[in-house]
This record gives structure tokens, sequence and C-alpha cells, in this order.
């Protein structure tokens, strides 16, 4: 492994991946608060400080190793997961969704910030390929926590908006799996089937999305 590479790669990655981790950690305990949960207030994870949300060995440790191990091919990790007490929301099963849709949300948000950014560097002449690298990575990292944060599983975000979304017999079925879920997404993640079949459609997706979003900024900035 070239160390010089992956240092770059690290400076590049490292400011978008902090806020979109903060950010996305951040929602949710904001959402919930808004709803009438107060958990993360008062754990004092309602915050924009990235040392509040990240995990040493999910965000650090098990990306770098994996780094490593699989020459880049293949990254995973998490953060410290905002505590939410959704009995205490004041409508429990659809408040979940606005709690949940949060996180996911401000992902979709900062991919549009960091495209923009990207556009205004090329309005401005600016050619500075660490600049430009970076804005890359900012619209990369946040479309992929948006799309694998709404993988329809227990406890990913798409699980529980899922489970607020179906009647109560099918919402109960399916909470049942959330003690088992972490597991389940990771091996469908090694077995290559999330990647197929939901990541790779979805981004593309949301790539078409943010650039037919963005046409009317492109027109203007030519």
């Amino acid at each position: 492994m070239d160390i010089a590479q992956l240092i770059q790669t690290i400076t590049i990655y490292a400011i978008p991946v902090v806020f979109a981790i903060t950010v996305h950690e951040a929602a949710h305990g904001y959402a919930a608060r808004f709803f009438g949960d107060l958990t993360a207030y008062h754990e004092g994870r309602i915050t924009l400080n990235p040392l509040r949300h990240i995990d040493p060995v999910g965000t650090i440790l098990i990306p770098l190793m994996l780094y490593f191990a699989t020459a880049g091919a293949f990254l995973f990790g998490y953060a410290k997961p905002v505590p939410v007490d959704f009995s205490n929301l004041r409508r429990p099963k659809k408040d979940m969704i606005w709690v949940a849709l949060a996180g996911p949300a401000v992902n979709l948000l900062q991919a549009f910030g960091w495209a923009i950014a990207l556009y205004g560097l090329a309005a401005l002449g600016v050619n500075e390929p660490f600049w430009i690298a970076m804005c890359k990575a900012g619209i990369l990292v946040n479309v992929v926590m948006f799309v694998f944060n709404l993988f329809p599983l227990p406890p990913m975000d798409g699980g529980r908006i899922l489970v607020g979304l179906l009647p109560w017999r099918q919402a109960m079925l399916v909470s049942r799996i959330e003690p088992y879920g972490f597991f389940i997404v990771l091996g469908l993640l090694v077995a290559g089937i999330i990647n197929n079949l939901w990541m790779r459609p979805l981004m593309e997706l949301t790539y078409r999305l943010i650039d037919i979003v963005l046409i009317p900024l492109r027109m203007l900035l030519n």
C-alpha cells in the first residue's frame, strides 16, 4: 500500500466524512427534540462537535483496516448512534419516520452543497486538484450515506421509516429484526447484495437528481 496515496486520500476525505457523519447524527437529535424526545439533548448529542459522534473503532479503525486489507475496494464504518427514546415522541409511530429521515435528508442536502461548491470552483476558474477532489469526495460520501442509510431494514434509518409507514401488525414483525439487523446488513454487504441491488441503482438515481436540480445553476454560471 502506497503510504503517500493513503495520506492523500485521508486528507481529501477527512473534512467531507466528518461533516457528513456529524450533521447526520445531530439531525437525528434535533428532529427527536422537535418531536418531543430530549434523550439526545440531555446526553449532549445535539451538537456539531464531531468528537461527540465519532466512534474510534467504527469511524476510524475499521475503515482504515478495510482500506488496507482490500486496497480501497471495500469500506464500511459507523458513528455512535444518537440515542432516541421513541416512546417519548408525541406520536411515536409517525414521528419516528421524521426522526429517521432527518439524517439521510441532511446528507442529500450536503451532497447538493458540495456539488454547488464544485460548480462554483469551475466558475471562478479554480483548477486546484485538491479542492476539486474534496468537492467530489463530499458528493460521493454524502450520496453513499444517503442511499445506504435508507436501506429498509432496522436498525438502518430506512428500516425505521418502513416500521413507521407499515400497519401495526406488519410494523411489529419488521421491528423484531432490529437486534439482528446490523449483522444481516453486514452479511449482505460482504456478499455484494446491497451494493449491486441497492447502492448502485439508487446512487445513480441520486446523481441524476442532483444534476437535474442544478441545471439552472450550471446555466447561470456558464
